[in-house]
């Protein structure tokens, strides 16, 4: 008899993480669950963290040879059963109700295909802190409305806070292994033009940040994004499904976005992203803003390297 849900973690390298994150399944409230872990080519002690879990029946354990994310994470959903596909990080965790909760909003909401939750962020030792924080200003708050749109403007829903029901992989196949980074951000577009989205409004996973290149990544992954919205928008048409105006805010709202990340540290790159962000024309101030305050930040740094530079000359 097939689980009601599937578990999904693709791991690599994340020995000290993944038992953590598998726990969290073991601790769900909901235990009708299967959990396949592929090990994407770790060169760490990933396949001994695994194996007490293996005396769980619920448990499989698969090693492929360097995958890719995409291709690993299909790899999994095609090796699962449930009519509900959850995927987890395995650096990450759930606090205990998160599927049962889940299944509740799928079971009673037919035509929604992907609930997703909040999260709570915690740092790589796992504590815990407050996921809010302050908005940049001049942005939006963030919708509790997960539509079309919304998903083109950013991408608010957290891959490991995700169940997906089986009928939306069935109709539009798995992960696109043309992209790396961002895989689930070109999903959940195709999902939204075909299914709703719910959001349970809780922060039911924790999200581990904090033992990667932050800036490298979300660099890579913004200018992965922005082909992805090209592809959408442009090739697959999505631009005349949206309301006028938000193709253009989309790929303002990216590179402002990723300008005020690199401002305090690189405020020279997040001068050219704002650069970017008001040649689309879709938050003008927003633009204008953050180039200013790059260019002070900039003159900042130049005046402190040279009282420095002064100061050793001094001496």
């Amino acid at each position: 008899m097939n689980p009601t849900v599937s578990v999904v973690m693709a791991a690599k390298n994340y020995a000290r993480f993944l038992p953590q994150a598998v726990r969290s399944v073991f601790a769900q409230t909901w235990t009708d669950w299967e959990l396949v872990v592929i090990d994407d080519g770790s060169t760490d002690d990933t396949p001994r963290a695994v194996k007490p879990f293996l005396t769980d029946p619920r448990v499989r354990y698969l090693r492929s040879d360097k995958l890719g994310q995409p291709r690993a994470k299909t790899l999994g959903l095609r090796l699962s059963r449930g009519e509900f596909v959850a995927y987890l990080d395995a650096d990450d965790a759930w606090e205990p109700t998160k599927l049962a909760k889940q299944l509740d909003v799928m079971r009673s909401r037919p035509k929604v295909g992907v609930c997703h939750t909040e999260r709570l962020l915690m740092d790589e030792s796992g504590i815990v802190a407050d996921s809010r924080r302050e908005p940049e200003p001049g942005t939006d708050s963030q919708e509790e409305s997960t539509t079309l749109p919304t998903l083109f403007l950013s991408n608010p829903v957290c891959f490991s806070s995700v169940m997906v029901r089986r009928a939306v992989f069935d109709h539009l196949g798995g992960f696109d292994p043309e992209f790396d980074l961002a895989i689930d951000y070109d999903l959940w577009l195709r999902v939204g033009r075909n299914w709703e989205f719910a959001k349970v409004p809780e922060s039911l996973v924790l999200y581990r940040t904090g033992h990667g290149s932050l800036s490298k990544k979300l660099s890579d992954r913004v200018a992965t994004a922005i082909s992805i919205m090209t592809r959408h928008a442009h090739r697959r048409g999505l631009a005349n499904e949206l309301p006028a105006g938000t193709v253009a805010k989309g790929f303002s709202s990216t590179c402002n976005t990723l300008g005020y990340v690199l401002r305090p540290s690189e405020p020279l790159a997040a001068l050219r992203w704002y650069s970017r962000g008001l040649a689309w024309g879709g938050e003008r101030v927003r633009s204008v803003k953050g180039m200013a305050a790059a260019v002070l930040r900039w003159a900042s740094g130049r005046r402190e390297k040279g009282s420095a530079e002064n100061a050793v000359a001094n001496l």
